[in-house]
């Protein structure tokens, strides 16, 4: 009964660390607005069309089809769907832990109760917090059937692993090496169960095959900007392991970058505690072999990151994690000196805590200075009337469509599907993402663009009055015009610089030059990393 009570307890605990700041005031960032556009499409044609415009499996635009059909569209609704899968995630791996033995599951649900990397992604609308879930269950059905491997643990196994795969484009990473784990420990006794496994699992990936197909051969620019940094392995471990998140979207490429008491306290101590207890779990051999996927997995992510398929996020990583907590956890309960194993599980859980419930920067305060509304609040504050322009760079306007009504004023959107033919009328979509920085390098050097000039003040129809407002995300178009001559004049800086950044800052760059040679400036503002310039026509000439 006491037993009950604690897990309760500890549910109860990261339901509640979850719960804290729920309500974002920026309102949805761009990976959120993108998972609630493809939901609230209507079911058929629109819908499907939608999810295979992206870059990961259906199965989390369905769920959340699913919780907005029956509770709504608010932004609240909409991050505890996430509340919710990450809640469940608490109790799946109390059961993933208790297959080693009850206080192993207690401390497993405990870790994913007070985790921050967890806490973060149950209030992001995006699909980490349920596919962290799916892997919990994934090693809780690869522990069942490994001790019992029966039919009925085959099928659940093979479902979990299917779960995965129709919501992670890259999970299959991971799914393919859990899979050998448990090819190469059954099939000395078990031969036609590990083919029935392999079939099932080739059955359920073919009703996949048209997604994967869309997915490889796709032109879509993305996320994928950034190069490798070796520190991105560092904060893979403070992400998982500490209350310091770090590599949401890239990491520092100094590991050391802000090496203050901080750091050190809350996100070195809580990261080396846990690394001794993950090494004092390796004693079994079965754990050892537990980690060997993590560290195949590891390898393969950072081999694609260092030539340059995908950037190193730690969240890409996420369907190893249940390993890892299991692995400290594991560690915790064997560890034979308790007067170590509970100082060291007394500071961790401290640390995190402590973090968790008074540093501006948690988990669950982190702010969102991407968020859409924020932008759309800048476009409020301008009070436009029916023939102002908004100029929108980066996003189109259906990108902020949730928070402004955009019906009766003219939107002008240089973005991420379009600004090839800003720059220059003969080059295409696909030769800008083959070759954009050939393309676009004398555009960059200064040369003089009056095609921009005229598509952009024939689009803009300048009259007397007039107001258009700029819209900017600092965190694209950060570079002033002279530096982005300079690193165009340089071949070794040109060849590091991702191309969205040189292009959005050349946009930003050659917009703000046009409007203030035709315009008065009127207005600055700055809402987060979003920035609205206002101009206004004071005369006819």
């Amino acid at each position: 009964m006491k037993k009950i009570i604690g897990i309760i307890l500890i549910v109860l605990v990261g339901l509640i660390l979850r719960l804290i700041a729920i309500d974002k005031s920026s309102g949805l960032w761009n990976d959120e607005y993108v998972s609630y556009m493809i939901a609230a499409r209507p079911l058929g044609e629109s819908f499907i069309n939608g999810i295979k415009s992206q870059c990961h499996m259906p199965f989390y635009y369905l769920y959340l089809k699913s919780v907005m059909f029956i509770f709504g569209q608010s932004d609240i609704i909409l991050r505890l769907s996430s509340v919710f899968t990450g809640v469940l995630s608490i109790i799946v791996m109390y059961f993933a832990g208790k297959e080693k033995n009850i206080r192993t599951g207690i401390y497993c649900a405990a870790f994913a109760a007070i985790s921050s990397f967890l806490i973060y992604y149950s209030q992001e609308v995006r699909l980490y917090s349920i596919l962290f879930l799916f892997s919990a269950l994934t090693l809780l059905f690869t522990l069942n059937i490994l001790k019992n491997p029966d039919t009925k643990n085959l099928i659940l196994f093979a479902l979990s692993c299917f779960l995965v795969l129709f919501t992670h484009t890259i999970g299959f990473v991971y799914i393919f090496f859990l899979l050998v784990y448990v090819s190469c420990k059954l099939f000395n006794t078990h031969k036609n169960l590990i083919l029935k496994m392999w079939g099932i699992i080739t059955v359920l990936l073919l009703l996949l095959t048209p997604q994967i197909i869309g997915i490889l051969f796709r032109k879509v620019f993305s996320q994928w900007w950034g190069s490798f940094s070796p520190s991105a392995l560092g904060f893979w471990v403070t992400d998982y392991f500490s209350p310091v998140l770090t590599n949401f979207t890239g990491a520092p490429s100094n590991f050391f970058y802000n090496f203050k008491s901080g750091f050190i306290i809350f996100a070195l101590i809580p990261s080396l505690i846990s690394l001794c207890f993950v090494g004092y779990s390796l004693k079994s051999r079965e754990n050892r072999e537990l980690l060997y996927i993590i560290i195949a997995v590891l390898v393969v992510i950072t081999a694609a990151s260092m030539t340059g398929k995908l950037v190193f996020i730690t969240k890409y990583t996420i369907e190893t994690y249940p390993l890892l907590i299991l692995l400290f956890c594991a560690g915790a309960d064997s560890m034979q000196n308790k007067a170590l194993r509970n100082t060291g599980l007394t500071i961790f859980c401290f640390l995190s805590l402590f973090f968790l419930l008074v540093s501006p920067l948690a988990a669950n305060k982190i702010p969102r200075k991407e968020g859409h509304k924020l932008a759309a609040d800048l476009i409020s504050k301008a009070d436009l009337k029916k023939d102002d322009v908004i100029i929108l760079q980066y996003y189109d306007k259906g990108r902020f469509s949730k928070y402004y009504d955009f019906s009766d004023i003219n939107v002008i959107s240089m973005n991420k599907g379009n600004f090839a033919g800003y720059i220059r009328p003969d080059v295409s979509y696909s030769a800008a993402y083959n070759n954009g920085k050939n393309e676009f390098r004398n555009e960059f050097a200064g040369r003089t663009n009056d095609y921009f000039v005229n598509k952009l003040i024939k689009e803009l129809n300048p009259h007397k009055n007039q107001k258009v407002v700029l819209i900017t995300l600092d965190s694209v178009s950060f570079f002033n015009a002279q530096t982005v001559k300079g690193i165009a004049a340089n071949d070794t800086y040109y060849s590091q610089v991702p191309l969205f950044f040189l292009v959005f800052s050349y946009l930003k760059n050659e917009t703000v030059e046009i409007l203030t040679e035709n315009y008065t400036m009127t207005g600055v503002w700055k809402n987060g990393e979003w920035n609205a310039m206002v101009f206004t026509k004071l005369n006819n000439n």
